[in-house]
């Protein structure tokens, strides 16, 4: 259990002294949550619920970021260093190892949560209810889930060249398929039911749906849970590849 805990501190510690993470998961999705709900005009017919609905959008996207490219790139990374290798002959197991990834990397998504609903605040005083900033907090916590085991698999590559490019292309075709920049009512047809079954928008639509005072729906769930076990299973069975080699 000490060991368990020393690495997820060591994880935490890691990633807030990495000013990539600082950029893409904070400062950029509050920027861009300015921009949209200040200087863009939207013509929002309610300029509240909009500021709440976009302000559940960008916490959102840095979290999916979060997940996908700061915990993929970083396994890639330490595996071409050698670190994986270093960790196999300590007593740390794997199971450890990559438990104390996911558990530091989510330390960090309640932090990202908490900045940028703070920057809501201020900047355009949005004003939810206590139990609403909780749930909130805690779906885009908990639904954070199925991208960090897609960061996992991200993790997997051979190059963080090839880890950052593949990353960072499913992180902006999900977000803005995904409605995270844009709702998906404002799209074509197509690309509305197409969005719908990507893990992005079951993820965003979660938090719009409980800032207008409802609950997620069902399949909201089953749908991010899917892919949380997909994520999970081609994970698994990519390492056992690379391992076999």
């Amino acid at each position: 259990m000490k060991a368990f805990q020393m690495q997820c501190k060591m994880e935490i510690i890691r990633i807030l002294r990495n000013r990539y993470f600082v950029f893409w998961s904070i400062a950029m999705p509050i920027l861009f949550y300015y921009i949209f709900t200040n200087v863009v005009n939207t013509n929002a017919s309610d300029k509240g619920e909009w500021a709440a609905h976009y302000l559940m959008s960008m916490t959102a996207f840095s979290v999916m970021g979060s997940s996908i490219m700061t915990l993929g790139i970083r396994m890639v990374q330490e595996r071409s260093q050698g670190w994986s290798t270093f960790i196999r002959i300590t007593p740390l197991s794997d199971t450890v190892y990559f438990a104390a990834q996911m558990i530091g990397q989510s330390v960090i998504h309640v932090l990202s949560i908490t900045i940028i609903f703070i920057a809501g605040f201020l900047i355009n005083g949005v004003s939810l209810t206590a139990l609403e900033w909780v749930l909130s907090g805690l779906w885009i916590l908990l639904g954070s889930l199925p991208f960090l085991a897609l960061g996992t698999v991200i993790g997997m590559m051979k190059k963080v060249e090839t880890a950052a490019g593949v990353s960072n292309v499913l992180y902006m075709i999900m977000a803005v398929a995904g409605g995270m920049w844009t709702p998906l009512e404002f799209m074509p047809k197509i690309m509305q039911n197409i969005g719908k079954w990507l893990p992005s928008y079951n993820f965003g639509n979660g938090a719009w749906e409980i800032v207008t005072g409802s609950m997620p729906d069902w399949r909201n769930i089953l749908i991010l849970i899917t892919y949380l076990a997909l994520f999970m299973l081609l994970s698994k069975y990519i390492r056992r590849k690379t391992e076999a080699v």
